[in-house]
């Protein structure tokens, strides 16, 4: 084509195409289930419960999804569930669904638990039927949010929040399961930001390295996790607030057993989150934009080995790393990882130049906690619960570099 001509057709009605038309950085969209039993069932969280049903609803229970989408069309799912854990079959049946029936791989899918004791037991013979509705719930939201794909902006930013306090005490009969002030904690507060085209906050999926225990009591409750979100999509019309657990292990919320101590533990939280957005500030400094990528996402299992004097061998235990571009590095990791896991990976993977490094733990797999060497050498209530092995946290660690690397 003549190039004259060719500039004056760009200047013809319906014939221009402006920045706004251009194919959008990222999509995103999102979408909410309420998954709180709808029988009486017996509750996770405590050996002591057993067979017990729990006694009424004192919050509802969620499971949200959030899709993303590159401008090359990579996709990431990422669930948040109140829920004790994912258990490896929850996993496997979603993964399995998904890939069939929206082309997600396994790699591409992140589902986290915000591991409140006041959930249920969903993974028992006796409640096949709500486990097959959760599947159904679950599969149907990341289908919703797929099909709400729309150009979004995406920032990562972060603040602090100070409930959370270390359980382990050392003492002269070795660690008690006791408030620590001197333990050590990871008060970050991570927050993946999506605006709309408009610029108005849509979701915001934001983490932190806490025990989601404030009660005990037999009623279904997200704990603080649940008022953080409940509080966020009530103060903002129209968001969806998704909470992701980080390497909670040893990290317990105080004060605990009072409701009014799980509302102020989740408007502390929904603050630091506000606070990490910049809601109030008529200039916003600290969002750091997510370049358009691409998306990198793999998941691989580590054999994390036992003891020999268990006798137990290998355990299978996934790790998942999902890049933004050079912008944000994600690392999930299975099971009640202990808050050395968030800050030695933090410690190893920052640079100056990038990218931000969120750490989160409960994810894609549930089975107990993971120490780190050493608690698993300081001995106490973590360190007892499985027999592992003290190589595991160099174990987990080396897969983590090795993912990233590729």
């Amino acid at each position: 084509m003549n190039r004259c001509l060719l500039c004056l057709l760009l200047f013809l009605p319906g014939y221009f195409v402006s920045a706004d038309e251009k194919t959008p950085e990222w999509k995103a969209g999102s979408a909410t289930a309420v998954i709180t039993p709808f029988r009486p069932m017996p509750m996770s969280g405590y050996a002591s419960r057993k067979s017990n049903p729990a006694e009424g609803t004192e919050q509802d229970l969620f499971a949200k999804a959030l899709a993303i989408e590159d401008n090359k069309g990579n996709r990431l799912v990422i669930v948040t569930t109140d829920l004790i854990g994912i258990i490896a079959k929850y996993r496997s049946d979603v993964s399995a669904l998904v890939q069939e029936k929206y082309r997600i791989p396994p790699g591409s899918l992140v589902m986290n638990a915000s591991h409140t004791h006041c959930g249920p037991s969903y993974g028992r013979d006796e409640t096949v039927d709500y486990y097959d509705k959760l599947v159904e719930q679950t599969v149907e939201i990341i289908g919703e949010a797929v099909d709400a794909l729309a150009p979004a902006s995406l920032y990562y930013s972060e603040a602090k929040c100070g409930f959370a306090m270390n359980r382990r005490t050392p003492t002269a009969d070795g660690f008690r399961n006791h408030p620590n002030p001197e333990g050590v904690v990871d008060h970050t507060v991570p927050v993946l930001s999506v605006k709309d085209s408009a610029g108005d906050l849509k979701t915001v999926l934001f983490g932190y390295s806490c025990h989601n225990t404030t009660m005990s009591f037999m009623k279904w409750f997200g704990d603080y996790a649940g008022y953080a979100q409940e509080y966020l999509e009530a103060d903002h019309e129209g968001l969806t607030a998704m909470f992701m657990n980080g390497c909670s292990g040893d990290q317990n919320p105080y004060p605990r057993r009072l409701l009014y101590f799980a509302q102020r533990h989740g408007r502390a939280l929904a603050t630091g989150v506000e606070a990490a957005v910049e809601v109030s500030q008529s200039r916003q400094l600290h969002q750091r934009p997510l370049s358009s990528g691409p998306l990198s996402c793999t998941i691989e299992t580590v054999n994390l080995p036992y003891t020999e004097k268990s006798g137990r061998g290998t355990y299978d235990y996934p790790v998942q790393v999902v890049k933004f571009g050079k912008s944000l590095l994600w690392i999930g990791l299975g099971g009640e990882v202990t808050v050395d896991y968030s800050l030695r990976l933090k410690r190893e993977l920052s640079v100056a130049e990038g990218p931000d490094v969120w750490v989160s733990g409960y994810t894609n797999d549930y089975n107990g906690y993971v120490p780190s060497k050493r608690v698993l050498e300081e001995g106490g209530y973590e360190a007892k619960s499985r027999p592992w092995s003290p190589v595991i946290e160099e174990k987990i660690v080396t897969k983590v570099h090795e993912l990233i690397s590729r």
